[in-house]
Formats: structure tokens, sequence, C-alpha cells
């Protein structure tokens, strides 16, 4: 009778369980007898396969694809693990640990005993797919155990890595494993795979968390020595003199670690040297270990839910340090020594030496008396004391100097400092008061820190043998890498506002500074008026009463819908923060100068501050002017003021501008980019403006006729001179607008639907205000604003006189030029355009109306060229969405 083992049998059996069957080279070498084996880690083998590799009994092994592909992962024990009781050490572990049932489960599965003495223990994993190999324990090789190679190579380096042994290690996802009746020489022993339990048929399944903690007590069997991070571990200080201690190495020798991690691990019992630990909340398994390293008492914690990291050895003080200082250990140190821990050692500090100049007197802060004080020494350094108040921040070590820098950033020590997106910013008035913004270079940032934080450097004092602080600006270099961060731990300045605002919620900022709940930066331009609990009808009238019945009284609007539209320009900076989306730019003009454009933009200033500026030479220039006002200046009313008299504002930068939500653009001076919110009230001012291109459906008029000669003569105004009466009045005014605003508020914030392309939420909610105040004429000028556009004025005459003289049929753009005349728009120069330049005009304009007539392109298949002809539409609704 036949005594080999049928490896046939066996890997049906094998594949009956839902394992992936390979077939086990007889070498020794323990690897796949298949080429390109690693297609079975997702697919698993065949029985036709099977019988092509074991039905001729001549092969000797046979193993397992572990992982997705077969479902289980295997658990391994090495021999030595086993005759130096490891098994034996885990297995009572588990038991302390309340993992009992769970390692017997495991343990009485399928068990295959290896020829070295080992055991291999297969699970199913329920709730987690199975993690790949991993090696869980090992311990360094001893000198005896050393291969020739090993020897070779400490001898060519003595201080490299030492070898190490595995002792309990995984194979999972993409792993492999030989499995019982394997013989032969598959093994280098020759001697066979056994099955000590169970079998292929009932591997038990366990939760992940359960095999998670699993694996965890095992990693808990490693003693290879690995070193402290830097993070965790404190640097290397320089030798103390004799009989000096200090706080950490006291603490080290004195503290207990039940004391130490008191309410966050509890011991679950102790074997030998090492203690095990369990995080608090869990109810069973292991989370850490104290005692277990030969060369010194370190904690070792295995659980990822916790403040440590896995797996990295932790001293008494560095665990204290992690726990109650958040790694620091500067700071723990210096708890500790309060506490009595360590010696003191001699330290000279700021406080302790002579001002400049005198050498006598030690000039006191806060306005303390002076004291008369004798030097310490002839050579000591003239150093001013640390003011109280400040922030003191070590900058011995750049890298703890950066941190420390964080750190007092975070804690909202450092008055009016911020970010956005570019970096570190803070909030200054300019000497009219304007507020603007200061993007931070190395110099500013250097020298705010010199105001606002006290930096030293802890020096060796050769006097005392001690240590002594010496007063230091943080270095440039050190300030650019603090810039070069991509963020900082500052409040995020979203904006400046100069009157109260409302907020997205239907509060409102009225409190000077910053204003967490937005990110705005509250910098009143007028004194603030402290705001009732509720607004009542008597003060809305009498805010009614000083905006429209004396402030804008007597100004010569044209119609109605200029002064709604002022009141809208005023209330809109009130409103900003409430809503989302651009706005229109308002367009100031008259009929002569003298009329009150002027006074209308006082108004504005007075109310809000205004950031005036010319309009430039040509787009770039423009766009220049936008990222500088948007970048630096804090008021929310920009005006492009006393533009050329009968000036057409006609600019696709501008057109880009108002209806951007972001404005991006290269800061002047720099590579840098930069993205900022379009958050401002855009006005311009001239006589006789006018609009072209799509300029014309981005503004508001507010025009004003005075219809008379020499109107800035006119007097006898409800107010008097405007000007004396807003200098003394424009807190009130403020007040007025807000109160309007609180009033509507109040009453829901009723709204009026305005279709206005980009702008209609917007003009919705004026609409819905200016009713509630019952100001009419808001956005009532639509046909007044299309006779201020020359561009739509043009072409509305030119496509006219086409259709009543060439009719509704299409022709040729010369055809067109010969018909029509002079009526044909004209070339910058006055000329008339060539047909392929009309050609050009009449492509980018095709499917536009003009007034009532759009053209259409009709493509004539004959000739193959482009006809035209014009599109009359005589019921065109005047409600359509602008675009």
């Amino acid at each position: 009778m036949n005594s080999t083992p049928d490896l046939r049998a066996a890997a049906h059996d094998l594949h009956a369980a839902g394992l992936c069957v390979l077939p086990v080279k007889d070498d020794g070498t323990k690897a796949p007898a298949v080429p390109k084996w690693t297609q079975y880690k997702t697919v698993r083998s065949t029985p036709e396969e099977h019988d092509a590799w074991f039905s001729d009994r001549r092969r000797t092994g046979i193993g397992v694809v572990y992982g997705s592909v077969s479902g289980v992962e295997m658990l391994e024990f090495e021999g030595r693990a086993i005759t130096e009781g490891v098994l034996e050490e885990v297995s009572d572990v588990m038991e302390a640990s309340g993992l009992g049932d769970v390692w017997d489960t495991i343990t009485t599965g399928w068990v295959t005993e290896s020829p070295s003495g080992g055991l291999h223990f297969r699970v199913r994993i329920e709730g987690a797919p199975i993690p790949p190999n991993t090696k869980l324990a090992a311990r360094l090789a001893r000198e005896d155990e050393y291969t020739a190679e090993e020897h070779q190579r400490l001898a060519e380096k003595p201080n490299g890595k030492r070898p190490v042994r595995v002792l309990i290690e995984t194979r999972g996802e993409g792993g492999y494993g030989v499995v019982e009746p394997s013989h032969g020489t598959v093994h280098t022993t020759g001697q066979p795979y056994t099955r000590s339990a169970g079998g292929p048929d009932n591997i038990p399944t366990i939760p992940a968390d359960a095999m998670e903690a699993v694996r965890d007590i095992c990693r808990m069997m490693d003693t290879v020595p690995k070193p402290e991070p830097a993070k965790t571990a404190p640097r290397d200080a320089r030798p103390l003199p004799e009989g000096q201690l200090r706080p950490g190495d006291d603490f080290e020798a004195r503290a207990a670690w039940t004391d130490i991690l008191a309410g966050h691990f509890t011991p679950t019992h102790t074997s030998g040297r090492t203690t095990y630990w369990r995080r608090e909340g869990k109810t069973s398994g292991v989370s850490a270990t104290t005692g277990h390293a030969a060369d010194r008492d370190r904690l070792f914690v295995f659980s990822s839910s916790t403040e440590f990291q896995q797996e990295v050895p932790y001293s008494k003080f560095g665990a204290y340090a992690l726990l109650n200082h958040g790694g620091d250990h500067r700071a723990a140190a210096a708890e500790l020594r309060q506490r009595g821990y360590g010696t003191p050692p001699p330290v000279r500090r700021l406080s302790d030496r002579r001002p400049t100049g005198s050498g006598r007197h030690l000039q006191a802060v806060h306005g303390a008396t002076a004291l008369d004080v004798e030097p310490e020494h002839e050579d000591a350094p003239d150093l001013y004391p640390v003011p109280d108040g400040k922030p003191a921040l070590d900058i011995t070590n750049e890298a703890d100097a950066i941190d420390g820098l964080l750190d007092i950033m975070a804690s909202g020590q450092l008055p009016d400092l911020y970010k956005r997106s570019t970096g570190p910013c803070w909030v200054y008035a300019d000497d009219q008061g304007n507020p603007l913004v200061r993007q931070l270079g190395n110099d500013n940032l250097r020298a705010y820190l010199a105001d606002h934080v006290d930096t030293y450097r802890v020096m060796p004092d050769p006097i005392t043998e001690g240590t002594k602080e010496e007063r230091e600006l943080l270095a440039p270099k050190t300030c650019g890498t603090v810039l070069g961060r991509r963020d900082w731990p500052l409040p995020h300045l979203r904006g400046i506002v100069t009157a109260p605002v409302v907020r997205p919620d239907g509060s409102i900022i009225q409190a000077p500074g910053y204003d967490t709940a937005t990110g705005l930066f509250l910098h009143p331009r007028v004194p603030l008026r402290r705001l009732a609990p509720e607004v009542s009808a008597d003060s809305l009238a009498r805010a009614r009463a000083i905006v429209l019945d004396q402030m804008l009284a007597d100004f010569p609007w044209v119609a109605p819908s200029d002064r709604a539209h002022f009141l809208g320009a005023l209330l809109t900076p009130v409103l900003r923060p409430y809503f989302h989306g651009p706005t229109p730019m308002f367009v100031i003009t008259a009929t002569s100068p003298g009329s009150g454009k002027s006074l209308l933009k006082d108004i504005l200033e007075a109310c809000y501050g205004i950031s005036s500026t010319p309009w430039p030479e040509n787009d770039t220039e423009l766009r220049k002017s936008i990222t500088t006002q948007l970048y630096t200046t804090g008021q929310p009313v920009v005006v492009l003021d006393n533009l050329p008299n009968g000036f057409v504002i006609k600019s696709p930068i501008l057109s880009s501008l108002l209806t951007a939500v972001h404005w991006g653009d290269r800061v002047l001076g720099s590579t840098a980019s930069v993205t900022m919110p379009n958050d401002r009230l855009w006005v311009a001012t001239g006589n006789g403006l006018r609009t072209g291109g799509d300029n014309g459906r981005r503004v508001l008029w507010v025009r004003l006729d005075p219809d008379c000669p020499d109107p800035d003569q006119r007097d006898g105004y409800t107010v008097g001179d405007l000007r004396p009466w807003l200098r003394k009045n424009s807190s009130t005014v403020v007040a007025a607008l807000v109160t309007m605003v609180r009033a509507w508020l109040a009453a829901n914030a009723p709204t009026v639907r305005v279709r206005k392309g980009d702008y209609s939420e917007w003009a919705s909610m004026l609409a819905g205000l200016l009713a509630f105040l019952e100001v009419p004429g808001w956005m009532a000028d639509r046909g007044d604003s299309i006779e201020q556009d020359d561009e739509t004025q043009e072409w509305a005459a030119f496509l006219t006189a086409w259709r009543e003289k060439v009719g509704d049929g299409a022709v040729a753009t010369g055809a067109v030029i010969a018909a029509v005349g002079d009526l044909v728009p004209r070339l910058k120069n006055g000329d008339a355009p060539s047909p392929n330049v009309l050609g050009g005009w009449l492509k980018a304009r095709q499917g536009r109306y003009f007034g009532t007539h759009k053209i259409v392109r009709v493509w004539d298949a004959h000739k193959c060229q482009n006809t035209w002809r014009v599109e009359a539409h005589q019921n065109r609704g005047m409600g359509q969405d602008e675009g």
C-alpha cells in the first residue's frame, strides 16, 4: 500500500473550504511551483488545475494563498516563539485581557505544525478586509544564530543594523503559506507539515475589532529596540554641573506609570517586568505595555485611538509632556520644576540686567518705580527687562521658535494680526483715518513681533556657569519660513466694513473690531450710535425724514428712479454681507458742472469712506487699479471720479469686474497671484456720461439736471450747506440708514422679484426694501438707460434703417453698406467699415436685439458666403433677464 500523502485529495478538501490552492516546490524554498503565481492572489485555482498539478502524485508540497481570494488570514508563531515561551505569554495576556474565549477559538480551529516546530492558526475576519502580510513581533538575533552573511556584514559595519529574528507574523492579503500534508524536501529539514487541530472546514470567524486586539497583543511581544523620534523625545542636552538634576530626569526616576496614565489607561495585569494596560472606554483587549523594553522602562501604545503614536517608545517624561502639554517638553519641564522636580540651575534673566546707558537704573515698565541697582558684572550686556503682558518666546532653536510662534498665534495673544489667502496681514489706518490692509513681508513680521512678543535666546553664562537670557529679534529667514507656510493659526480676515452691517443670519455687526462670526473687521467711519433693541415706527419715520426729506431733498433728480438708485447705493454697504453676488456700478452723471455729483459722492464718503481713483488710460491700467483697490484698501466704496465730459464707459475689464464674485490678478511688484472677494460698491462720476458695449447692462444711472444756468449758485436748501451738515450729522445719517434696514429685517425682509441677470438677488432685495420704505422708481428707467447707451442707440438706428430700406430679405454686407449709407456704424476714425469688417461686427452681434430688431445670419450655399437680414419683434417683452 502506498503511504505517500494524497495531495490531490488534500487539494479537494482545501478547495471545498473556499481556499485557493497551489503546488509548492520541493527544493526547500517553499516557493510556489507555478510561474507567475500572483494571478492566484485574485483568482482562485480550479479543480482542473489541481488535477494537472497533483494527480501523478509526484509533488510533495501544497500551499494556500491567503487574503480575499480565500477569505482567510494566517497567524504564524515561529518555532523559536514556541520554545522561548512567547506563545505561552501571549495566551496568558489574552486570558487576562478578556480575550481568552477569542484566543481559545483561534487556537482550537485549524492549526498546522511546521517542521521547525512553529504553529499556524487560520481565521476568517468579519466586518473588515484582510490586511497584508505583517511582522508582529521579533527579537534581536543572538550571536550564535548569525548566518555567515550576517557575520560578514557586521564585520564590515560594526555599528550597522543588528540582525533580527521574527517571532510572530501574519499571512494576509497577497500572502502565501505551506500546509499539511506537505512532506519530503519541501522543508529544509525534510520533515512533514502536520495537523495539530481542526481542519480547513472549521476555520473560526472572528470579528475584525477582536482580531485587531489579538494582533495588538502579539505586537507586544516585540523586543527589538526602537529609537525615540524627535517629536516624542527630548533633545540631547548639555551636561549639567555636578549635583544638578533636570526635572525630566528626576521625574523619570520618581514618577509611577499609574499616576501618569490615570484617566487614559488602566492596568490589566503584570507578567514579569511587563505591565499591560487597556485604554479607558474599552472592555477587553490590551492597548499598551510598560516595562517590556530591556534597556529602559518605556510606554508602548498599540492602539490607534489615543494621543500616542503607535509602537513608539515613550519615556515617563515624554508621556507626561504629551498628555499634559501637547508634547512641549520645555513647558512640561518648567511645570515639573515648579512642582519640585529637578534642581534649579542659576539663570540670569533679562530683568536682572542693567538697561542701556546708565548702568545704574533698571527701567521699570507699565509705570512701575525705577530702582537703584548695582550691575552684576562690568561686562554684563545692556538689556531691558521683559515687559509684563507680552508672550515670551524662546528662539534658541529655530524649529522650536517656529512652533512656539504658531502656538502664540493660535492662542489669540497677537492683536490686530489676521490672515487672508496670501498670508498674515494687519489692519491699520492712514493719516485720514481710512482703513488699509498690509500684507506682511519678512521685515513687517519681524517688526510686528518686536512690538508684541518678547523673543530671547538662552545662552551659556560663563559668569555663573548657568544660563542667561538675551533679548534678540526673530531672524529674517525664520520670518520668511513662517510666511512661507500654506496656512497660519490666525483669524481669517474676509473684509473691512466701515459701518454696522447685516450678517448673513440677519443680525447686526455693531461692535468695532473683528467679528468672528463673519471674519469682517468693523472700522467705523463715524462714531457709532447705540442701537435700540427694537425699531419703532417713530424711529423709522425719523430715519426717513433725515435721509429723504433733509439730506436728499433738494437734489435735481431727473426722475424718481435716480433718487431711488442713489438711496439703493447708500443702503448697499449695510446689506453687503447679507446677499451673495456682485452689484452693478452706479454712474452719477449730470447735464452740467455744479449739479451736485460731488455732493452725492461726499455723502458716500461721509457715511462709509471712499477710495477715489481717476479713470485709467487703458484696460491694463484699469486692471491694476482694480486689483490695488481690492487688495490694499478697506473702504467699501470705490469711486472712478471725474470722467471726461461725454465719456463713453466701454471696457471689457469693467464688464468682467461687475459680474465677478471674486477678482483674481497678479499683485503689483510680485509674481504671486491672488483672488479677492469683489465686495465693493463701484461708482463713476462725470458730466454727460454714456455707456457702450456690455457695460450698459451693468450700470444703474443716477442722473442730475438742475435745468438752469450756473447751477452751483443755487441756494435755499433744506439743510443749508450740505458739507458742514454732513460733518455734523454723518453719524446720525449712518444710524438712520441702519434703522431703515433693521426695520425692513424686522418685517421679515420682504423682496420684490426683479430680473436683473447677475444682480437679481441684490436687485430684488433692494426692490423690497425701497418698497417697504415707500420710495418709488427702483429700476424704472430701463428705457432711459437704453438712451444712455451709445452703442445700443447706434445699432438700433442702423438696424431700423436697414429694415426700412432693404426689407426683411437676406443680403450681403456690401449691399447693406450701399443701401443704408451714413447710418452704418463707423470705425474709430470715423470712416465707414469695409464689407469684411461689417461682417465681423454682425457675427459678434447676431441674435442680439437692439431695440426691437435683431441680426440673423443666412448662409448662401450657392455663393458660399454669409448673408444677413434684420428680424423685427414688435412685442418683445421688457422684463427679460438681462444676463
